[in-house]
């Protein structure tokens, strides 16, 4: 038994060069930080993947996108624990991603690393229902979804039935909220229609990336707010993006987001108790979030809320 969860960890972590280090790095960090919102994929297909998102998107990425570099990011940064979003762009790709999800969160106190698991709008209700109650009897918290890159609307009834089986399960369901910068003009989960959904599941447990809906920050402020059980997360969000030097932006302007002042205005919306850090990692830096957070003008417990007492609550750390 020894043996094959030996064999199980160095299957999880192959990436990371320094293997010792990466299980006893949780213990030594002091900081009380967790990064909820982060990417990574399989070292043989990261290139490719970045490549061909940051392309899309004209935005530059800051990891080579696997666990590797993911830890030795939070160690730069004094993150504590990573969670990993993925995203099934395809209903065959379910199953895989939520076998390495549980794989993941087996050794999470060891590793500092958690995943969420991943669902697709087109599974079969069999199939949806048992990955959901797989995870739910692993011990995964949540699921992310994704309607940009699953090419559906968050109103639209398969959606909600994944809402209503996340909430009979009590599982998260971590949404991208609003626009995404590689299909700008793309609406499938725009405010409006996350509202739809909402209004049909008012009690599930969701949590909206992008601080509520990505450039539509004023409009979902205003809509969400009110929600109780709704977090936002901080991810790609704060500052200006950093373009990948393709010379797609022409102008400064066009890679701004939230400001500091309406950055810390919509957290005063919604309350920090309702705020999880996030990065998006590797699509922004890990350190650069983690030090753009600390210099809001925020009290220190609101910031210990942000950084990691929610994300702690939700994990049950």
């Amino acid at each position: 038994r020894r043996l094959t969860k030996l064999k199980d960890l160095r299957t999880i972590f192959k990436d990371f060069q320094d293997f010792h280090k990466t299980l006893t790095r949780p213990s030594q960090i002091k900081n009380k930080i967790i990064d909820f919102h982060v990417h990574t994929f399989p070292a043989s297909l990261a290139a490719s993947a970045l490549e061909k998102l940051s392309a899309k998107s004209h935005t530059k990425y800051f990891t080579d996108g696997t666990i590797k570099n993911l830890g030795l990011s939070m160690h730069k940064s004094g993150i504590m624990i990573s969670v990993v979003q993925p995203v099934a762009t395809k209903p065959e790709q379910v199953k895989k991603i939520n076998d390495e999800a549980i794989r993941i969160n087996k050794y999470s106190r060891l590793s500092g690393i958690f995943s969420f698991g991943a669902v697709h709008p087109d599974l079969e209700n069999e199939i949806l229902n048992s990955e959901l109650e797989k995870l739910f009897n692993s011990g995964v918290k949540g699921v992310k979804i994704h309607p940009v890159y699953q090419g559906v609307n968050i109103d639209d009834e398969r959606y909600i039935k994944i809402l209503r089986k996340t909430c009979e399960l009590g599982l998260y369901v971590l949404i991208h909220a609003g626009f995404d910068i590689g299909f700008p003009e793309n609406k499938n989960a725009i405010p409006e229609k996350i509202l739809n959904a909402l209004k049909l599941v008012p009690e599930a447990k969701i949590i909206l990336a992008h601080m509520g809906g990505w450039r539509c920050w004023e409009e979902a402020a205003n809509l969400f707010s009110g929600y109780k059980n709704i977090f936002i997360d901080t991810a790609f969000s704060l500052g200006s993006f950093t373009p990948n030097g393709d010379n797609y932006y022409k102008n400064p302007e066009d890679c701004e987001m939230l400001n500091p002042e309406k950055f810390t205005k919509i957290i005063k919306i919604f309350g920090a108790e309702r705020v999880l850090f996030g990065t998006d990692s590797p699509w922004s830096s890990q350190i650069e979030n983690v030090n753009a957070i600390k210099n809001l003008n925020l009290s220190e417990s609101e910031k210990n809320l942000i950084f990691y007492d929610n994300a702690a609550k939700i994990l049950r750390l």
